[in-house]
């Protein structure tokens, strides 16, 4: 099943392709909540610290494959709101041999450099082999995020968000059963909760692949379809790298900033760890928005209706007002009864609530700017302006950057939980100002081309 995004009142569009998204990737946060309080509980508050030392490593070597392979369904949303269905098949052919490459280099030098990341990350002594072990299984499976994150972007693209919800509640699931049987009964250590995410993310992306393959014709390539079409391949390029590199911009951002949280200690490193696992669970809506705004900009761009896009981002951002306030309030309410789930029955947290109740306080001020950043980010790269949008992420950058260098200078925690609100600031207004710019000069464009 697929759906034209360009058809219909766009907040109710908006709405019914972005629930099922919410559902699934609020399934996968709490499938990584789940992990932490299995590691926490099981292994102690130290395993815990080192993974969640490692979290800002996987953001960035996720989010910036995930980036490329999300760029690459871009080119698919614009063929498919066009009607070039021939075009269609030969971005899920020319993607897939792209996202191969990228697999293979991605995971080559992840491995070879892995150590020396840590090391300079400052992590802790006392964490550093179990982060290691966690680590390494990660880049490993690098494979299974890449495929996961490519094939449920193709079915987005086309506006069926409902199998890759699917797809992602049978992952979670797998995924702390997983959990369970590797920690505890086969007492792998940090190194088992690796190898369960890395498998169920296998799973997920068979799923969709399988699905495509058996019900989505338009995304079914024929044998026409697997000889490489350079202008497809450009394309998607000119779209992935622009994405990978705004991720990688922004995640280098958080590495710092973990380094910064690092001379903290593993206290402050597990309380962090633990609630913002707990604030990813509610940011999993802007997220979501984020992945609607590609797809629906992108289709109407392709269509050519500028209209609507207009219309669609307004709508975006005023239900996200609601939401930020309402996200915020939850997670400062429920802070001190979720986060003692993430360690032993017994545990002292007075150890670990002041840490986690700065980064939370100060970050949920700060909530609308996040989702600004996610909708507005996704609509400047769907109409084609990949490279632009990496403008927020270079900004985004340089604000956690002070901030975090900042806070190791004057040693201040507040500082350092301060880095991430300040650079959502920064870079949601700078985004506003690129697309507020951007919009009006890409429909003179297709006004003079059609002219």
């Amino acid at each position: 099943m697929d759906a034209r995004l360009t058809e219909g009142k766009p907040y109710k569009v908006i709405l019914r392709f972005m629930i099922p998204l919410m559902i699934g990737n609020i399934c996968q946060q709490l499938y990584n909540l789940a992990d932490m309080v299995i590691v926490g509980r099981f292994l102690g508050a130290e395993a815990l610290a080192a993974v969640g030392s490692t979290g800002t490593i996987v953001f960035f070597i996720i989010g910036t494959c995930g980036g490329m392979v999300t760029g690459f369904s871009i080119v698919t949303s614009q063929k498919y709101g066009a009607g070039e269905h021939d075009d269609v098949r030969r971005t899920f052919t020319g993607g897939f041999l792209l996202s191969l490459i990228l697999i293979v280099v991605s995971t080559l030098i992840t491995l070879v450099f892995i150590r020396n990341i840590l090391v300079l990350m400052n992590t802790p002594e006392d964490i550093f082999e179990p982060a290691l072990a966690y680590i390494s299984v990660i880049c490993g499976g690098i494979f299974a995020t890449v495929f996961s994150n490519f094939f449920s972007s193709l079915l987005r693209a086309i506006g069926n968000s409902r199998i890759p919800l699917a797809a992602l509640v049978i992952s979670a699931v797998l995924n702390v059963g997983l959990d369970l049987l590797f920690i505890v009964r086969f007492k792998m250590g940090t190194a088992g909760a690796a190898y369960a995410t890395v498998l169920s993310q296998a799973i997920s992306a068979v799923i969709c692949v399988v699905y495509i393959l058996l019900r989505i014709d338009v995304l079914r390539p024929r044998s026409c379809h697997w000889k490489t079409d350079p202008s497809i391949i450009k394309a998607q390029l000119m779209q992935g790298i622009p994405m990978a590199l705004q991720t990688g911009i922004t995640a280098s951002g958080t590495m710092i900033m973990q380094s910064a949280i690092n001379l903290f200690g593993s206290a402050a490193v597990a309380a962090v760890t633990a609630s913002s696992k707990i604030q990813g669970v509610t940011t999993m809506a802007m997220f979501s928005a984020g992945q609607t705004m590609a797809s629906y900009v992108g289709q109407n761009y392709g269509y050519g209706d500028f209209k609507r896009i207009r219309e669609g981002v307004r709508s975006s951002l005023s239900m996200f007002i609601v939401y930020s306030i309402a996200a915020g309030i939850a997670n400062i309410l429920l802070l001190p009864y979720i986060l003692p789930l993430f360690f032993d029955t017994g545990t002292d947290m007075t150890a670990y609530l002041p840490w986690a109740g700065i980064y939370i306080t100060e970050c949920v001020i700060c909530y609308f700017f996040l989702s600004m950043i996610f909708i507005i980010r996704s609509s400047i790269q769907a109409i084609g302006h990949g490279f632009a949008a990496m403008i927020m992420g270079i900004s985004e950058l340089g604000a956690r950057l002070i901030m975090s260098f900042v806070s190791m200078y004057i040693g201040s925690f507040y500082v350092a939980a301060a880095a991430d609100p300040g650079a959502w600031i920064v870079a949601a207004l700078v985004g506003l100002g690129i697309f507020a710019r951007l919009l009006p000069q890409e429909e003179k464009r297709l006004v003079r081309t059609h002219d």
